[in-house]
């Protein structure tokens, strides 16, 4: 990949199946694995508004945000301190901090009773009482655009448009806010807002601030810096989508990598229910979707390292 830049799609165009259209997707998706998305059912103003609801968050004091520390509950809702996820382990812990919401069951649901963690309460803090309702009054149609994205994703990779639909009707669905601050003085060269990784699950839906640091990772092991205004969304691909499409669509690596300025973003990790079958295409075999995620959860959070 010599890429200078992303591809850039039209999410009313993607509606439409243009061939034309879908074949550069199936290009872009096995190939490079990142995208981005212009025209979708969130505006500018929308994400900015979701943005600022964070950042009001993340400028409380730490005895507040504790809190709702994910660290006490075993799960991963609630606030992420600096330094409490590890996506590379020959990496320092990752300097940002984060605040994690998830798709919730109803009250009596036999998931629940499992204790999975993948579907665990949200925390919400008393503290910050205008994120709960503009945190939930996005990730509905955040999850909508996710959909209508793999609806397109099927067409081009050649799978029937509705292949993905029955697959999410519990979604393994996790919205974050990171805040990434300016990069520390102390930082050295293991040290990041995120380390280089590939995504776990299916599609990451990114809203951003507008500041740079993220980075993507060129087949030739160079680095593209990716900077979108609010309002264009950066998308990728993770590994479980690689494993269940048989490697037709990619996972790339990727980073954050601070400058002078604090950046947040908001990805939606969008992922199927967790008994889904995520296994190669026509393979035979069974790779349960939440098997899958839990491994990794426990492989990068530092809480859920040591239990």
């Amino acid at each position: 990949m010599t890429l200078t830049d992303l591809p850039a799609f039209d999410g009313s165009t993607l509606s439409r199946r243009d061939p034309a259209v879908m074949q550069r997707l199936a290009h872009c998706v096995s190939d490079i694995g990142f995208l981005t998305l212009t025209h979708s059912a969130l505006p500018a103003a929308k994400v900015e508004a979701l943005i600022e609801s964070y950042k009001a968050f993340f400028r409380l004091p730490v005895s507040k945000k504790r809190s709702v520390d994910m660290s006490r509950t075993g799960a991963n809702r609630g606030w992420g301190a600096p330094r409490s996820e590890q996506v590379d382990p020959s990496a320092n812990p990752d300097y940002k901090q984060v605040f994690d919401i998830g798709f919730e069951l109803p009250a009596g649901d036999p998931d629940l009773e499992r204790g999975l963690a993948v579907y665990a309460p949200n925390q919400w803090p008393e503290h910050a009482p205008d994120l709960r309702p503009a945190l939930e009054s996005y990730v509905t149609p955040a999850m909508q655009v996710a959909r209508d994205v793999l609806g397109a994703l099927a067409v081009a990779v050649d799978l029937p448009a509705s292949h993905f639909d029955g697959a999410f009707d519990r979604p393994m669905a996790l919205l974050r806010g990171n805040h990434y601050p300016a990069r520390p003085k102390w930082a050295g060269d293991r040290d990041f807002g995120i380390a280089p990784h590939t995504d776990y699950g299916c599609l990451t839906l990114l809203a951003t601030d507008g500041a740079s640091g993220l980075e993507v990772q060129r087949t030739d092991g160079t680095w593209l810096p990716v900077t979108v205004p609010p309002g264009v969304f950066v998308i990728n691909f993770g590994e479980m989508l690689q494993i269940w499409s048989g490697g037709r669509v990619r996972a790339t690596a990727h980073r954050v990598k601070n400058t002078t300025t604090e950046r947040v973003s908001v990805p939606l990790f969008f992922n199927p229910s967790y008994d889904t079958n995520v296994a190669p295409f026509g393979s035979g075999h069974v790779v349960h979707a939440g098997d899958h995620l839990e491994r990794r959860y426990r492989e990068t959070y530092v809480h859920l390292k040591a239990s």
